[in-house]
C-alpha cells in the first residue's frame, strides 16, 4: 500500500515558546507557519527526514469545543497526559545533556531499558511528553564488534519493499 507518516500534530499553548524549544533547542527547521481564524499551525522537521513534519497546533482547533472541554484539554496538556513524541538519537547521553542545558524539563535521566534502548524523557514548554531513544546492542551480542545500531528482533523478516520488519518485540 505504500503509506508513510507525513505529519504528527502536537498541541501547544504558546507557539513562540514552543518554537524556541523545537527550533532553537532541538534544532528542527521551520517548514511552514500558517494562521487561520485565530488558530496557528507551525510545521517543523529534521533535515534528515524531509517528508515528515511535527506540526505545532493550537490547543483547541474546533470552534464547537465547549469551555469545559477547553479547560480539560489545557489541564491534560499541562500535566503531560496528551500523546507525546518519541525521537531517535544516536547518543542518548549527549542529547540529554544538550536538552537539559537548553532548559528542557527533565522527566527521566538516561536509562537502559529492557526492550533494547537507552532513553531519557523531557517535557516541552507546553507539557508534552518527549522521549529520546537510542538503540543499543542486546546483552551478549558481539556480532559486529561493538556498534550495532538496531536491536535484535525475533521473527525478523524482510517486507515486500525490501526493508526489514522491525515491528516484533525486541529481546
Amino acid at each position: 500500500m505504500g503509506v508513510r507518516v507525513a505529519q504528527r500534530f502536537v498541541a501547544v499553548d504558546d507557539h513562540e515558546r514552543a518554537l524556541a524549544f523545537y527550533r532553537d533547542v532541538l534544532g528542527l527547521e521551520v517548514r511552514q507557519d500558517h494562521t487561520f481564524e485565530g488558530l496557528r499551525w507551525v510545521a517543523l522537521g529534521s533535515s534528515g527526514q524531509p517528508d515528515a513534519d511535527i506540526v505545532l497546533q493550537s490547543l483547541v482547533v474546533y470552534p464547537e469545543t465547549s469551555p469545559a472541554d477547553q479547560q480539560a484539554l489545557a489541564e491534560l496538556l499541562a500535566k503531560g497526559l496528551l500523546p507525546g513524541l518519541v525521537f531517535r538519537t544516536e547518543d542518548c547521553d549527549a542529547t540529554f545533556a544538550h536538552l537539559r542545558a537548553g532548559g528542557a524539563t527533565v522527566v527521566q535521566e538516561p536509562t537502559d531499558q529492557p526492550w533494547g534502548v537507552r532513553d531519557c524523557a523531557f517535557r516541552d514548554p507546553a507539557g508534552n511528553a518527549l522521549r529520546f531513544s537510542q538503540f543499543r546492542r542486546p546483552r551478549g551480542d558481539t556480532s559486529d564488534g561493538g556498534g550495532s545500531a538496531e536491536p535484535h528482533f525475533h521473527n525478523h523478516r524482510p517486507l515486500q519493499d525490501g526493508t526489514d520488519d522491525r515491528s516484533q518485540e525486541p529481546d
